[in-house]
């Protein structure tokens, strides 16, 4: 994957500074990472029950060229920075911050 270089005064317009640009990106791509992880998750196990054991201890486990074609397209896929970088230029990314707790005082 070739690297790209990135404007970033167009990030600093989607983010009040470039920090929290870096902050909102870094979470969304973990949030993207968890959901392709799922995903390739559910589709192996899919194919986990057409895999046939060895009989012997001696063979070689059967590789089931399925699970193959899978990993490969998960290895063609963008990876999840890239993906949050264009959601957040984009402007697709909406955040906030989290509220504070506010609690009366003790009496």
């Amino acid at each position: 994957m070739p690297i790209k270089p990135l404007d970033i005064d167009q990030m600093t317009k989607s983010a009040e500074n470039i920090y929290e640009a870096i902050v909102v990106l870094l979470k969304r791509a973990r949030q993207i990472n968890e959901e392709m992880k799922i995903e390739f998750n559910q589709r192996i196990e899919m194919l986990q029950s057409r895999i046939f054991e060895p009989e012997e201890e001696t063979e070689q486990p059967q590789t089931n060229p399925d699970q193959i074609l899978v990993a490969k397209e998960f290895e063609q896929r963008p990876k999840p920075t890239e993906i949050a970088i264009r959601e957040l230029m984009g402007k697709k990314i909406n955040y906030r911050y989290k509220e504070e707790d506010v609690f009366p005082p003790a009496p």
